[in-house]
């Protein structure tokens, strides 16, 4: 039980985490302007959120940590103006809360005690739950706010024999209802309840990638970094500032929460416990600040606190926190910033191949561009040029001016290129918005010039052996500079993407934090020791080589003692084994108790 208890709370703290960052959505999107003191900045969200509260849930989500997580997700909401919605479904819809403007906590306190009174039913039904919810949007939905589905399931349908409904119609109603919500841009995040085992993830995840949002699951709480890490890069521009976990004593125990620059509207503080706990602040110039108080929220379950700090001052916050003796507390840090990314407009005319387009970038502030360097000191930027005829792309470092981004790109080809460029620091990232290129206008060569008659040759004995024997030079000539030149190629083949490692100790069944390990900096081939920064402990894994291959894939070679495992089989890769995007591996190391995990992200 107590077991059970802990791996609940750590699925708890992840969702935490998801909801906090769902909940700035909207002011990203939308680029909303700093909030006034004393006032929470709108994240402009207008939410379904769908649970299967069939029986079968009853294992799968034995605890309803599913209820709990849509309780957190409305806490984590504006204080204002966001708007509420639920669905509750078996083979129909159980019941149901329209749109609800949030205006006061009542408000709040209401849509939770709405998921409080939800019972279970018999039967299962997704395309039920999900046409509703496209239905509410489309009738209640504010235009100039961020729709968006959660549907909470264990992806399985369970249809009553005697009502005639079949398979081929629940698919038929779900595609439309999918179909109108593509239409509608309402993204679909799916997440999986799975404490049986009996998760169906397939249909989970091609609802939320035809709607171009993300799916996970919560098979097993260790799964769940790697995969927040991927809802919070692709969709929200932010990462998760990891704060270490502590052991409660009984006593205060200080962290520091670093504010980096002025343009963070809100810095948000999960604090995840089994028992209550006591928490103090203290801002950069030393002061004691208030919990709550104006410019400091706060909120509180037996399980977990959530202080957001608005507009907090730049430097280091002290955050004290008194837990009970023994008790794990976990505490997560995610910004929000009112940053945008601007490409300068690329100079007009025409390109052909062998060009070389000047690109600069700099950060925006509310349409205005900013120029502090504090800003700048932290980041690094590249240029992303997509090649639109052959899908490859290239990333090109850009240089740091202290106030803008700039660099240089050197048309290849007489083809057409998407470039947009990427910065980052450790808190967020930012991409600037598309433009295209076309080289393609100037490939046409130029006009053939009239040949001028050439002098009659002396006529010379044996002309053909003279054609002969150059023709053989030329082609051995040829074949020679291919093959260097294929070598030099091979050897300097760049990379792209990355990987994402996860290394787990096998006697504390403990695993590490997702090291996010990009790939461009590599050429021709790298092994996964030089990824794990040489440690002695994973000498073995010197003989585990990467080399790039085609579409954007790489190549896995090993030829350690270490088996390679995918989809939970052992396979072959002493001659290679082609790893696209998402793919992903294990290695059970057999000179020490660690495993290694391994995802391909491009």
């Amino acid at each position: 039980m107590q077991k059970r208890n802990k791996q609940s709370l750590r699925i708890l703290t992840a969702f935490m985490v998801f909801w906090l960052l769902v909940s700035t959505l909207g002011s990203e999107i939308y680029g909303a302007a700093p909030a006034a003191q004393g006032s929470q900045p709108g994240s402009r969200i207008d939410a379904v959120l769908v649970i299967d509260v069939s029986n079968s849930m009853k294992t799968s989500d034995s605890n309803k940590v599913g209820n709990e997580a849509m309780k957190m997700f409305i806490d984590m909401l504006s204080a204002q103006g966001d708007k509420v919605g639920i669905i509750a479904y078996t083979d129909k819809v159980q019941r149901e809360k329209a749109l609800l403007e949030i205006k006061t906590p009542e408000d709040k306190q209401d849509l939770k005690d709405f998921i409080d009174g939800l019972d279970r039913g018999p039967y299962t039904d997704i395309a039920v739950g999900i046409k509703e919810a496209v239905k509410v949007l489309q009738k209640g939905s504010d235009p100039n706010h961020e729709p968006m589905i959660v549907l909470l399931a264990d992806g399985n349908n369970d249809f009553n024999k005697s009502s005639g409904r079949t398979q081929s119609a629940s698919d038929q109603e779900l595609n439309q209802a999918v179909e109108e919500a593509k239409a509608a841009g309402i993204p679909i995040y799916t997440i999986g309840l799975n404490a049986d085992g009996k998760l169906n993830k397939a249909p989970l995840e091609d609802l939320a990638n035809q709607t171009a949002a993300k799916s996970f699951s919560t098979s097993t709480a260790d799964d769940l970094p790697r995969i927040l890490s991927e809802i919070f890069a692709s969709h929200l521009k932010l990462k998760i500032v990891p704060i270490q976990s502590m052991t409660g004593t009984g006593s205060f125990q200080e962290v520091t929460v670093n504010v980096p620059n002025a343009n963070v509207l809100e810095a948000n503080i999960s604090i995840m416990s089994a028992q209550p706990v006591e928490t103090e602040l203290v801002n950069p110039a030393g002061d004691k600040i208030a919990v709550p108080s104006d410019d400091v929220l706060l909120s509180k379950s037996k399980s977990y606190s959530l202080i957001k700090l608005l507009s907090p001052a730049e430097g280091d916050w002290k955050l004290r926190v008194k837990g009970a003796s023994k008790d794990k507390i976990d505490i997560n840090l995610v910004f929000n910033y009112d940053l945008e990314l601007e490409m300068e407009p690329i100079a007009a005319g025409s390109h052909k191949p062998g060009d070389k387009v000047q690109i600069g970038a700099y950060l925006t502030s509310n349409g205005q561009k900013l120029q502090t360097a504090e800003l700048y000191k932290n980041m690094n930027a590249v240029l992303l040029a997509k090649d639109l005829d052959s899908g490859k792309t290239e990333e090109i470092k850009l240089n740091n001016t202290g106030d803008k981004f700039e660099g240089t790109f050197e048309i290849p080809e007489a083809h057409e290129y998407e470039l947009k460029v990427r910065a980052e620091e450790r808190s967020f990232y930012r991409e600037s918005e598309p433009v295209t290129i076309s080289a393609k206008a100037a490939s046409g060569g130029a006009a053939a010039k009239p040949a001028t008659p050439a002098a009659p040759e002396e006529e010379k004995p044996f002309p053909w052996l003279t054609v002969v024997i150059s023709a053989i030079a030329a082609a051995v000539l040829a074949a020679a500079a291919y093959f260097i030149t294929a070598a030099v190629k091979k050897a300097n083949r760049g990379f792209v993407g990355q990987i994402v490692i996860e290394i787990r100790d096998e006697n504390t069944h403990e695993k590490s934090f997702p090291q996010y390990k990009k790939l461009t900096a590599f050429k021709g081939k790298f092994n996964l020791h030089q990824l794990l920064q040489l440690a002695p402990e994973l000498k073995e894994t010197e003989k585990v080589v990467f080399t790039p291959a085609k579409g954007d894939r790489i190549t896995l070679r090993n030829g350690s003692a270490a088996p390679v495992e995918k989809s939970g089989r052992v396979v072959d890769a002493s001659a290679g084994l082609e790893l696209k995007s998402g793919d992903r591996i294990t290695l059970p190391l057999q000179h020490i108790d660690k495993t290694i995990f391994i995802e391909y992200l491009v």
